[in-house]
């Protein structure tokens, strides 16, 4: 709220006008949360522990924007890394060869815009991981990214 929104709001309520010190601003009626009444919550099962695969299109671009030229194809790893990471829920992720080598493939400072790719969250069978799932990193190379959605893929 402005200024003089707050002491019009004030004299609205009838506190005597701003004048006074011992005053309690209040925040308008409109801007009070709702809150839901008596509902409960669903129990269910995760679906974080499933073995799943899908398709992803990685903008790069966003990601690399402002940052310097020597810096550019490390930041688009750890990009991608932090995305499978949000989208999978496993913080253990695996970057394929093909990834590496289409991003640099133009160099380290010119980074594909965008990137078509496979996330595959898959059971760990490594014993000394404190991780009971990991993310797979596939490239997908595509000749145009143009009506392409994220999407489940069947795992044949």
């Amino acid at each position: 709220m402005t200024h003089t929104s707050r002491h019009v709001y004030l004299r609205m309520l009838g506190d005597g006008g701003p004048e006074r010190s011992n005053c309690i601003i209040a925040e308008r009626p409109s801007r009070i949360a709702h809150m839901k009444k008596g509902g409960k919550k669903k129990k269910g099962c995760s679906a974080i522990n499933e073995v799943v695969t899908r398709e992803y299109i990685i903008n790069i671009h966003k990601h690399v924007h402002g940052v310097g030229f020597q810096k550019r194809a490390p930041r688009a790893f750890k990009e991608i890394r932090k995305c499978a990471m949000k989208e999978m829920g496993t913080p253990d992720v695996h970057i394929n060869t093909r990834l590496h080598k289409a991003i640099w493939a133009k160099g380290i400072k010119n980074v594909p815009y965008h990137i078509h790719v496979w996330l595959s969250r898959k059971c760990n069978e490594d014993e000394d991981s404190p991780n009971k799932f990991y993310t797979l990193v596939t490239y997908v190379p595509v000749v145009t990214f143009k009506n392409l959605r994220t999407v489940n893929v069947d795992d044949n």
